[in-house]
């Protein structure tokens, strides 16, 4: 990719395009449909309250960042929001009302209609009667599937090509516009600079922009663009990852500016005063209003009012857990959906213990499963991979070679089938083959696609130092330093569901995407290597001779656990691994019962298993919708209470972190991850139409990387509608994450100070952050700017526990 050099650009020419960078940075970024993961849709705006936020995106989009005023007040109605939660959220917030009894008032009634700032193409349409915003929005749509297609288009772009020179090309033969009425489009796009950056100032100066206007300007823009401009921030995302840069994401600003120049110039006439007013109130300073500053306290409201409830459920006593050496142990990811099933297994067996960790388990693995040619990149996004995979054990390379030739037959029958040239044709003639699988998929009779059962293997530049540094690591993380287990399962988790876009949105967010029984199995490998053991022993770590590590996939949506004990021939555990098949399906059947309540149209723990099976369920399960704590303490502080599949559970003992070098680790790592899962819900609630997928029964997959709702237009990110409602009511309440650590204040403080970046998420208050004590009840509250007040302090006047 050429650089483009700043020589030649005055010094507002300069300003401008630090402003462009600037409102890219404010879109998230969208990761495709393959290896999808939650992201935080406010991510660019961590750095600013709520209310800053609301009065931000009220001008660039027109929505709202909190829920409708009659959802509060039907929550002070029923008494979940009290008088003490509306004090401290007000507290925070004093201008929004003088007293409680005005927030109570406020909420009975409507706050102002929301409408962003019009853009030129807005303008365009009211004085012409010709819908600009809809054909800039499908022009772009129709290209950008192109460019960015990921192996579905028949015809697809250049490798390598830059998305300006790429979209110059496509826009200066594409007659659409100029039939719809703007002469000269393709002349002007022809007659653009082919610098891409001096294509946009001197689409700035046409549009007179100024540098204090044209940043939320610039950010409107690309947010109308809906998930095209978030695929732009990924490649950004990914380039800078890797230690380089990435100007896609200017280049497609550009392109929409260009739309607005040349809508401009064929109408300036008749909008040339009200562009100006626009101008000068992009200019402005962003401000909250009186309604976004009562918004913003209903809704700290609402999460005090959450934090209450799980106050009251940490203070409960702890089930008891037998001295000794434990039956079984169970490491699961700290998924919230795991949170059912560990609590279920605990209660088969007392003798059971399960622990918490990110589903990746330590590994940052690139994997290339059986018959691939994909690395996959099974590891948290915010991380580059440390090691590399692969599938073994199938030892034929005559077979590997067919396989792979066979899936490379199947894509590229699947993009014949999906080609404009060959659809009609193939419609006609094959259709009649496909109705035996039509009528399997009815009936519930085709599984999706099974997890690779080849073991995988590291790459042998990944040497026994490297093995054992690692293996000593990660069991520190894990607290699992001592008294291990006959039998200790990794567990990772995945979904098994048919007929699905958004099918890896349900996998493993820490492994990016993928299912985590990868990880396992390459953990569980290290860990059973005697040469890797002698070295942990040497590091204070001795794993009993009698002690086997076997890795294992969670399906959480049948709660079917799949054991991988083939990886290791020989052993002598087959009464351990039978005892633990049966703890497992015992387990397995309360954790369907308890979810089948939550699940519509699943009258028991029955019906679950045929969820994944049944390409028509659009709510096969709920993945992660409820989600409102994070909590990083020894198992022994939550074991027994019911945190209802709500709660993300990483063991951790701090009195085990010398250095405290793994809580700075969950509350960088971990913790940001559960982030941003928790906001993408929360915006998916909030603001649906800017921030959510939409209808999945409108979807289109489109160019592989997302999805159209309807046959174009705008790609959609965020999460479906289905996801977050089950048509009557909603199933996630939008409140921002509670992250409860067990450790000293002094030591949370400390590494607050250190990242500035976490601190900015406490501060804004984007997430809450509360110690807990040796109970595992709730001792402190982070107030801000380094600053921690007692929890009980806030205790409800009327006697109700905060």
């Amino acid at each position: 990719m050429r650089a483009e050099t700043y020589a030649g650009y005055s010094g507002a020419h300069l300003e401008v395009i630090a402003k462009a960078d600037a409102a890219g940075r404010a879109i998230p970024p969208l990761w495709p449909l393959s290896s999808s993961v939650a992201v935080n849709p406010f991510l660019g705006q961590t750095e600013q309250s709520l209310p800053q936020v609301a009065a931000l995106l009220d001008r660039v989009a027109g929505t709202s960042v909190t829920m409708p005023r009659d959802w509060y007040q039907d929550k002070i109605a029923d008494g979940t929001i009290i008088d003490t939660d509306l004090s401290a959220a007000l507290a925070q917030f004093p201008a929004a009302a003088q007293d409680v009894a005005g927030l109570k008032a406020a909420a009975q009634t409507a706050a102002g209609s929301h409408a962003a700032l019009p853009t030129v193409a807005d303008l365009a349409a009211d004085v012409s009667g010709i819908d600009w915003p809809g054909i800039v929005e499908e022009r772009i749509g129709v290209w950008a599937a192109g460019y960015f297609d990921a192996g579905q288009a028949l015809w697809q772009n250049k490798p390598g090509r830059r998305a300006f020179d790429a979209w110059r090309d496509f826009a200066s033969r594409d007659l659409t516009a100029e039939i719809a009425g703007l002469s000269g489009f393709g002349s002007l796009v022809a007659n653009t600079a082919a610098r891409m950056r001096t294509s946009l100032v001197d689409a700035s100066d046409a549009l007179g922009l100024t540098p204090e206007a044209s940043e939320t300007y610039f950010h409107q823009l690309l947010l109308g663009l809906g998930g095209w401009s978030q695929v732009a921030r990924y490649h950004l995302w990914q380039a800078e990852l890797a230690g380089g840069t990435d100007l896609t994401l200017t280049d497609v600003l550009t392109i929409r500016l260009i739309w607005e120049q040349a809508l401009y110039q064929k109408y300036a006439s008749k909008i040339e005063a009200k562009w100006a007013e626009v101008r000068d109130a992009h200019a402005a300073p962003v401000t909250p209003s009186q309604d976004q500053l009562i918004d913003a306290v209903l809704q700290t409201a609402a999460e005090f009012a959450g934090q209450r409830g799980l106050a009251d459920t940490l203070s409960m006593p702890s089930a008891t857990t037998p001295a000794g050496r434990p039956a079984m142990q169970a490491a699961f990811c700290i998924d919230v959906r795991s949170e059912v099933f560990r609590r279920a297994l605990e209660s088969v067996d007392p003798g059971i213990q399960t622990l918490g960790f990110a589903g990746f388990f330590g590994l940052t693995a690139s994997h290339q499963s059986f018959a691939s040619d994909v690395a996959e990149k099974r590891l948290p996004v915010l991380l580059t991979h440390g090691v590399t995979s692969k599938a073994g054990g199938a030892g034929d390379a005559t077979a590997d070679q067919n396989a792979r030739f066979t899936a490379r037959a199947g894509r590229a029958w699947g993009r014949f089938k999906l080609a404009a040239v060959s659809s009609f044709a193939f419609v006609e003639a094959s259709g009649p083959i496909y109705v035996g699988k039509l009528l399997r998929d009815a009936l519930g009779m085709d599984a999706a696609k099974a997890p690779d059962s080849h073991a995988p293997v590291l790459d042998d530049s990944f040497g026994l130092d490297d093995r054992i540094a690692a293996a000593t690591a990660i069991l520190g993380a894990m607290s699992m330093t001592d008294n291990f287990a006959p039998l200790v399962l990794l567990l990772g988790h995945g979904a098994n569901v048919v007929n699905n876009p958004h099918a890896s949105a349900l996998h493993c967010g820490a492994c990016g995407g993928y299912t985590g029984e990868v990880n396992a199995r390459l953990l569980a490998g290290i860990l059973n290597d005697k040469d890797v053991r002698a070295g942990l022993v040497e590091n204070g770590i001795t794993i009993p001779d009698d002690t086997l590590f076997v890795g294992g996939l969670h399906d959480t949506t049948t709660d079917d656990v799949t054991i991988y004990d083939g990886d290791f021939a020989g052993h002598k555990h087959h009464s351990h691994l039978k005892m633990s098949h049966d703890w497992l399906t015992a387990a397995g059947k309360l954790a369907r019962t308890e979810r089948a309540i939550r699940l519509p149209r699943a009258a028991n723990g029955d019906d679950i298993g045929k969820r994944s099976r049944d390409w028509s369920e659009t709510r096969p399960e709920w993945a992660l919708a409820g989600c409102k704590a994070f909590i990083a303490a020894p198992r022994s502080r939550t074991k027994g209470k019911g945190l209802g599949g709500r709660a993300f559970l990483h063991d951790y003992d701090w009195q085990k972190d010398d250095g405290f070098g793994v809580l700075e680790l969950i509350l960088t790592a971990p913790v940001v991850v559960a982030s941003w899962i928790s906001l993408q819900y929360y915006g998916s609630v909030v603001a649906p139409t800017v921030f959510g997928a939409g209808n999945k029964l409108l979807h289109n997959v489109t160019g592989g990387i997302g999805v159209v709702e309807g046959n174009g237009g705008a790609l959609r990110g965020g999460l479906p509608w289905q996801s977050v409602h089950d048509g009557e009511g909603y199933t996630h309440d939008p409140l921002r994450l509670s992250v409860c650590v067990e450790a000293p204040i002094e030591a949370i403080t400390a590494i607050l100070d250190k990242h500035p970046n976490v601190r900015a998420l406490f501060d804004n208050r984007w997430l809450h952050l509360f110690t807990l004590d040796a109970d595992g009840a709730m001792a402190q509250r982070y107030d801000g700017d380094l600053q921690w007040v007692a929890f009980e302090e806030e205790a409800a006047s009327e006697g109700v526990a905060a």
